[in-house]
C-alpha cells in the first residue's frame, strides 16, 4: 500500500469478536500485553517509508491495551531512527463493570482518533473502536467536518464498512471469483470527497478486481437491516448507490445519515468452560451402523457431560477409488464446566474402542487435554458514560463528548419475520470538483488537504488467523427496506430499476438450477447470530428474488436454521435481500458451536441449493458462444 501509489491515511483493523477474547486471555498471562503484537513487526518494516512519504497510520491493534502499544511504538520508532508522533484512544474498556467477564468494551466512533490527528499525531492506535471509524475518524480530520455532518460521516462509514477487511471488496471471498484473477487481490483504497461519497478502488497493478459486484458482497457483510447503527452517525443503506466510474473503479454516492442512538454497543467475552473433540473416521460400507455401535459403546462415558453433541458427515462416495472419499467423519463434541469430565479420561476412553469396535476403526488425532473455550454477548451503555479519551502527542488526556443522539426511533415498518418457536436532515452541500490525487507528502505534516480535493484511505493486512468480522454496530429493531427515518420519512429510494412487465406473456419457462449461477451471497457472524447477505445484478433478477426468496424458502433451502428466527430485509438499491438468523451460531465463534462456527461459507451453502429459475433469468452456460 505505501509504494503502489499515492495515500494519505493507512489504516489497520486487527479486532475481532475472537481476537478480543485472544487478547484478554494474553492479558491474564501478563498485564503488559493485551494488543497485537505483530502490528510491530509490520509497523518496523514500513514506517519509515510512511513517514517519507507523509502517510499517516490509523490502527486499532491497541486491543486491550492502546497506551502499551502506543508506547512499544514509539520505542520502535527511536530504534530505527524515525521521528514520528505518537498518539492513542482509549476509554473503551469497562470490564470492571461486568463482574466475571474476560473483556468488556465499547464500540467507541472515530472521535477520538479525529482528536489526535488535529493535534498532529503521525500515528494513531486505538482500542475497541467501530471498524468503520478508522476511516471516518480520518475523514473528518481531513474535511474538518462536524458530529452534526450525518449524510458525510455516513458515507465515510459506508466506506469504511467496505475497507474492513481488506480484500474481500478486491475479489477475495467473492462468490464470482471464477471470473477474475484473484490469486492475489490487491488491497482497497477510498477515495473521499467533501460530501461524503467516495471511490473504492485499488492500486494500478494490483491483483484481484473493484467491481460492483465485489463492493455490493462487502456492504451485505455482517449487516442486520437498512439501518447500519454505530457511535457517530446512523448510515443509511437502503440510500446506498453504486456506480461505475472507471475500470476497478466503483462510486458510492448518495448515503443518507441520521443521529446516532444513545447508546454504544458493548461486547462482552468470558471463559464459558472446557471442550473437547474426537472424529471418527468411518470408512466404506454401513456407516449409519459403524456411527451407532460408537455412540452406544461411549453412552456411559458421556453420563453427567453437561454437552455432547454427535455430527456425521458423509463424505463418502460409492464404490470410490480412494480410501478418503470412501470414508464419512462422525464428530463427538464435548463441553463442561469443568475440565476433568471433559479431558484426557475422555477422549481416551474413545481411543480405546480401536480393538473393539467398527471394523477400520481410526480417528484423526490422538486424544487431547480439554480446551478453553470463550462465550461472547453483547449490551449496550449510555453513550454518556463511556469515558472516551483521545490521548494526544505530548500526553495531554482529552475527553471527548457524546455526540448528539437521535430520539428513540418510532415503530419502524416491520420486516418479514420468520415464525420460528423462539419469535417473539438537510443533503450536504455538492463536492467540489475532486482534484488529481496526489501522495500526501507534499502536504504540511499536521494539516489536512483543502476541502475539494478527496482524501486517500487503505486497508491494510491483520492477522491471518483471526479474521475480522464484526462491523461498526448490530442494527436494533430496523425495519424493512423502507423503514420510517428517525424524526421522519425514510428518504426516497430510487436506485433500483421499475419491475420487469411483459405484456401479454404467460407464464416463463423455468429450470431447477443452483441459486448461484443467478446469484452472489456473503455471509459471516455477529455474536451468536449468522447474517446471509443475498444479490443479482439485474432489474427483472432482483423482481424474481425479491418475490421468490422468502424467510420460508429459506428455511427450507437451509434446514439448519429451521426453529430459529429469521429476519429479512429487502435493500432494493443494492438488489439485494440481507437474512439474520438468531442463535445458529450459539455463543460466538470462540464457543465452536458449530462446523463453520462464524458462518463464512452459509451463503455458499445457500447459492449450491436447487430451485426453480426462469431461463430467461439465468446466464447462457459457458461454450455456448451467446
Amino acid at each position: 500500500m505505501l509504494t503502489g501509489g499515492p495515500l494519505d491515511v493507512l489504516t489497520g483493523d486487527y479486532l475481532a469478536e475472537l481476537t478480543m477474547l485472544i487478547l484478554g486471555r494474553d492479558r491474564l498471562k501478563d498485564p503488559d500485553l493485551g494488543y497485537a503484537r505483530t502490528f510491530l513487526r509490520q509497523l518496523e518494516e514500513g514506517l519509515g517509508l510512511a513517514h517519507e512519504r507523509g502517510v499517516r497510520i490509523v490502527t486499532n491493534a491497541g486491543g486491550l491495551h492502546p497506551a502499551g502499544l502506543a508506547a512499544a511504538v514509539r520505542v520502535l520508532a527511536a530504534k530505527v531512527g524515525v521521528p514520528v508522533t505518537v498518539a492513542h484512544v482509549e476509554g473503551d474498556d469497562l470490564t470492571a463493570r461486568h463482574e466475571g467477564a474476560l473483556t468488556a468494551n465499547a464500540y467507541l466512533g472515530g472521535a477520538g482518533i479525529t482528536a489526535c490527528l488535529r493535534a498532529g499525531a503521525d500515528v494513531v492506535v486505538t482500542g475497541r473502536v467501530t471498524d468503520a471509524a478508522l476511516v471516518s475518524g480520518p475523514a473528518a480530520w481531513w474535511f474538518d467536518w462536524s458530529p452534526e455532518d450525518h449524510d458525510r460521516l455516513a458515507g465515510a462509514v459506508v466506506a469504511g464498512h467496505v475497507l474492513e477487511c481488506g480484500t474481500q471488496a478486491t475479489g477475495g471471498n467473492y462468490s464470482f471469483f471464477t471470473a477474475h484473477d484473484v490469486r492475489r487481490p490487491g488491497f482497497p483504497l477510498a477515495e473521499i470527497s467533501p460530501d461524503g461519497s467516495a471511490v473504492i478502488t485499488k492500486h494500478p497493478g494490483t491483483g484481484g478486481v473493484v467491481s460492483a459486484g465485489t463492493v455490493t458482497a462487502q456492504l451485505l457483510y455482517e449487516t442486520q437491516g437498512p439501518r447500519y447503527l454505530g457511535p457517530d452517525v446512523t448510515a443509511r443503506l437502503d440510500t446506498v448507490r453504486l456506480t461505475d466510474d472507471g475500470p476497478d473503479r466503483v462510486r458510492i454516492s448518495g448515503v443518507r445519515g441520521e443521529a446516532p442512538p444513545p447508546t454504544f454497543k458493548v461486547g462482552v467475552t468470558r471463559i464459558g468452560g472446557w471442550r473437547n473433540e474426537v472424529v471418527f473416521v468411518l470408512t466404506g460400507l454401513d456407516v449409519e451402523a459403524k456411527a451407532e455401535l460408537v455412540r452406544a459403546q461411549l453412552a456411559d462415558a458421556l453420563e453427567g457431560v453437561a454437552d455432547a453433541r454427535w455430527t456425521l458427515a458423509r463424505t463418502d462416495h460409492a464404490d470410490a477409488d480412494t480410501e478418503e472419499t470412501a470414508s464419512a467423519l462422525l464428530r463427538l463434541v464435548v463441553r463442561d464446566p469443568s475440565p476433568d469430565r471433559v479431558g484426557r479420561a475422555l477422549t481416551s476412553a474413545a481411543v480405546e474402542l480401536a480393538l473393539g469396535s467398527y471394523p477400520g476403526f481410526h480417528v484423526t488425532a490422538p486424544p487431547g487435554p480439554a480446551q478453553p473455550y470463550g462465550v461472547f454477548s453483547s449490551t449496550s451503555v449510555p453513550a454518556t458514560q463511556v469515558p472516551h479519551t483521545a490521548v494526544l502527542p505530548d500526553g495531554t488526556p482529552l475527553q471527548i463528548p457524546a455526540p448528539p443522539t437521535a430520539p428513540p426511533s418510532p415503530p419502524a415498518e416491520p420486516a418479514t419475520l420468520s415464525a420460528g418457536p423462539a419469535e417473539p436532515t438537510a443533503p450536504p452541500a455538492s463536492p467540489g470538483e475532486p482534484a488529481a490525487l496526489s501522495a500526501s507528502s507534499t502536504e504540511p505534516a499536521a494539516s489536512p488537504a483543502s476541502p475539494g480535493e478527496p482524501a486517500a484511505l487503505s486497508a491494510s493486512p491483520a492477522e491471518p488467523a483471526t479474521p475480522s468480522a464484526s462491523p461498526a454496530f448490530e442494527a436494533r429493531g430496523s425495519g424493512g427496506g423502507a423503514p420510517e427515518g428517525v424524526g421522519g420519512a425514510a428518504p426516497a429510494v430510487s436506485g433500483a430499476e421499475p419491475r420487469e412487465t411483459v405484456s401479454g406473456a404467460g407464464p416463463r419457462e423455468t429450470v431447477r438450477a443452483p441459486l448461484g449461477r443467478l446469484a452472489g451471497a456473503r455471509s459471516g457472524d455477529k455474536g451468536g447470530d449468522a447474517n446471509v447477505g443475498v444479490w443479482v445484478a439485474t432489474g427483472p433478477a432482483w423482481d424474481w428474488l425479491r418475490d421468490t426468496l422468502t424467510v420460508e424458502l429459506f428455511r427450507s433451502l437451509l434446514p439448519e436454521t429451521r426453529g430459529l428466527a429469521v429476519l429479512r430485509h429487502e435493500l432494493p438499491g443494492l438488489r439485494a435481500l440481507n437474512f439474520t438468523v438468531t442463535g445458529i451460531l450459539g455463543d460466538g465463534v470462540a464457543s465452536g458451536h458449530r462446523f463453520d462456527p462464524q458462518a463464512k461459507a452459509l451463503g455458499e451453502w445457500l447459492r449450491a441449493r436447487h430451485l426453480d429459475i426462469p431461463v430467461h433469468l439465468l446466464p447462457p452456460p459457458e461454450g455456448t458462444g451467446t
